[in-house]
């Protein structure tokens, strides 16, 4: 493939301390922060500050923002983060339908795309549109509605590829297992195969998983513990406990839709009989929403008396088209639980934001939350270090640097 973008040569990013560093430049904005409130707020020495941004000035990912007067001597030179020092691609490989999105350093989608997909056709054809996904985002025909232009394509440099697809999948080795519905995918391993296509690093997590990660890191600090279901082609759920992502021993938690609600029920396309994803398509099909309400509301009833979440978040193009039905059934199905419960008041439910890209957006923090030092929200227990993405695969299939924001994403040339 002829590329328009390069990969990561950024050395200073695999430093754990410069990832705090850089988290607080985002978090400042344009308005910038000096050197002394950033070794206030990382807890860093003077020194090492200087030394840290004077490597990321260095490597274009710092610049100065003006100047602060100073109660003492001279002005204090304030510093911001530069945007388009880097990108990452999110990519949601949904059963119908394939979005892609550009994402900046700030956390600014720069570009978006849609295509039909068909997740049930051959692999090759799957891999291509997911490869002309990214050469369309490095180079979109246009800006996002209220943003300028991003600069030329040519030359801009991707930290990697955030994909998202329907479990259930092992996220650790990149690799599907019988995608619902779609039992062929079973063994193939996508993180390699995509990364050795795209010459880029590659993560690849649920699409649940990857919508959740995105609420989690918009709710932080004290982002809590919540539970995203998400109903669209499919119903699952991804879990947020104790403001990190929880994905289990074999990274299979959250397969929400295949919980038995009705023994003798009607077929699910899993294999089982009565589980609640059937169901819930089932009502929607035959128009009444109300009844998927409440049947998603009874799998949420569930999940809520088992891990005690503090709130419930929907979403899918299926919520979305009428979320106010969906939030008020959940809500009543699990108000009657905390009556019958007596423990005081509902679990709260809500829509979550995310303007149908929540999954793609997500999908991109896969390989940006280790720059900015939240390898700890996206992947807990992973290896020591902060920032060590697991489950990337650089376009060498190898996993080199150890600890730091790209501990996991070897750079590109």
């Amino acid at each position: 493939m002829n590329r328009s973008y390069t990969g990561a040569n950024l050395p200073t990013l695999r430093s754990h301390n410069a990832a705090l560093v850089l988290d607080l430049l985002r978090t400042a904005g344009e308005a910038g922060i000096s050197r002394l409130e950033l070794a206030e707020g990382t807890g860093l020495t003077p020194q090492a500050v200087s030394k840290i941004t004077a490597r990321l000035r260095a490597e274009g990912l710092a610049t100065e923002a003006g100047r602060r007067p100073s109660t003492g001597g001279k002005p204090r030179t304030v510093l911001r983060l530069v945007p388009d020092a880097g990108y990452a691609v999110g990519l949601h490989l949904d059963r119908d339908e394939l979005t892609g999105v550009l994402v900046d350093l700030a956390g600014t989608t720069v570009a978006v795309r849609r295509a039909p997909l068909d997740l049930g056709a051959d692999a090759e054809v799957v891999l291509e549109a997911a490869t002309r996904a990214v050469a369309a985002l490095v180079l979109p025909s246009g800006p996002e509605p209220g943003h300028a232009p991003p600069e030329p394509g040519p030359g801009r440099t991707l930290l990697g590829v955030g994909v998202a697809a329907p479990g259930p999948l092992d996220h650790g080795r990149g690799v599907l297992h019988r995608v619902t519905g779609f039992p062929q995918w079973d063994g193939f391993a996508l993180r390699d195969v995509l990364s050795e296509r795209l010459g880029l690093p590659v993560v690849v997590d649920k699409d649940t998983n990857a919508a959740a990660l995105g609420l989690a890191l918009r709710a932080r600090p004290g982002g809590g513990s919540f539970a995203y279901l998400h109903l669209g082609t499919g119903l699952g759920s991804g879990l947020v406990l104790g403001g990190a992502l929880y994905r289990g021993a074999r990274t299979g938690a959250g397969e929400f839709g295949h919980q038995t609600l009705q023994l003798d029920g009607p077929p699910c396309s899993c294999g089982g009989r009565g589980c609640v994803e059937a169901l819930c398509l089932a009502a929607v099909a035959r128009g009444d929403l109300a009844e998927a309400a409440r049947v998603l509301g009874t799998g949420a009833a569930n999940l809520v008396g088992l891990l005690d979440i503090d709130r419930v978040l929907l979403g899918g193009r299926v919520i979305a088209a009428d979320e106010d039905v969906f939030v008020r059934g959940v809500e009543a199905v699990l108000a009657d639980l905390a009556r019958r419960e007596g423990s005081g008041p509902a679990v709260p439910v809500a829509a979550a934001a995310g303007d149908g890209r929540a999954v793609a957006g997500g999908a991109a923090q896969l390989v940006l939350a280790p720059v900015f030092g939240h390898a700890d929200i996206a992947f807990p227990g992973a290896a020591s270090g902060a920032g060590v993405a697991e489950g990337a695969s650089g376009a060498d299939g190898a996993a080199e640097g150890s600890g730091g924001p790209l501990g996991g994403f070897p750079a590109v040339i």
